[in-house]
């Protein structure tokens, strides 16, 4: 089934977006940064502050860019706009207001996938963009587009060091696998990216939960 636009029209469609929204994608990289910090150091209002930024993004990309510019050349944009705006009040309630999301970086293969797939969001995603020819604005953005947001997004919730319910996987698991026809369809290769950390991203989170699980029923077996 053919695409309902041109690759120069998702393009445009970004160009438009970018040009709009300036000075928006500097903010999103400082709060970017910032998340990741908080993140890393553990103090007593990091897990809100991660949350809320991890609520922010995907609310803004929801509502401004799915809904407001990219439903001007597909329909089926206001759908995702609204599995965003979803995904970004979980963050919001489950993450920054009950606090059942939990971040700090620790030596271990989930930390350090998680660093991987936040390098690869905020640093060479953007590099990729310009070397693959989709340089700034004809671009999608850190934390203002969905691809690189959704890679970061993974990489934040594989330093929790708490059980991440479920649901809160089901969009950005979802998003990967969508995000991932613009590789086949658009030739947009950088997001080649988003299926490797939805794949591996949910993969690596249900089994460490898991493991955990079972390490704690032993542990009450054992009382």
């Amino acid at each position: 089934m053919g695409l309902p636009f041109t690759v120069d029209e998702f393009f445009q469609v970004f160009e438009d977006y970018n040009l709009a929204i300036w000075p928006v994608p500097v903010v999103a990289y400082v709060f970017g940064v910032a998340a990741v910090l908080y993140a890393a150091r553990g103090t007593q209002y990091s897990d809100s502050i991660v949350c809320t930024v991890l609520g922010l993004f995907w609310l803004w990309i929801g509502v401004v860019y799915h809904i407001a510019f990219f439903a001007a050349i597909n329909k089926v944009a206001y759908a995702f706009g609204a599995l965003y705006v979803i995904q970004g009040a979980l963050f919001l309630v489950i993450g920054a207001f009950r606090g059942r999301l939990s971040f700090g970086f620790q030596p271990n293969a989930f930390c350090a996938t998680g660093a991987l797939f936040i390098l690869y969001a905020i640093v060479a995603y953007p590099l990729l963009n310009i070397l693959l020819g989709h340089a700034y604005p004809r671009s999608p953005g850190f934390g203002v587009a969905p691809c690189p947001t959704t890679i970061f997004t993974f990489g934040l919730l594989l330093w929790t060091n708490s059980r991440v319910p479920k649901h809160i996987l089901v969009v950005p698991a979802l998003w990967s696998l969508i995000g991932f026809s613009a590789v086949v369809n658009l030739g947009v290769l950088e997001d080649t990216g988003v299926l490797l950390a939805g794949v591996v991203g949910t993969a690596m989170l249900l089994y460490r939960d898991r493991s955990r699980a079972a390490v704690v029923r032993l542990d009450i077996h054992d009382v």
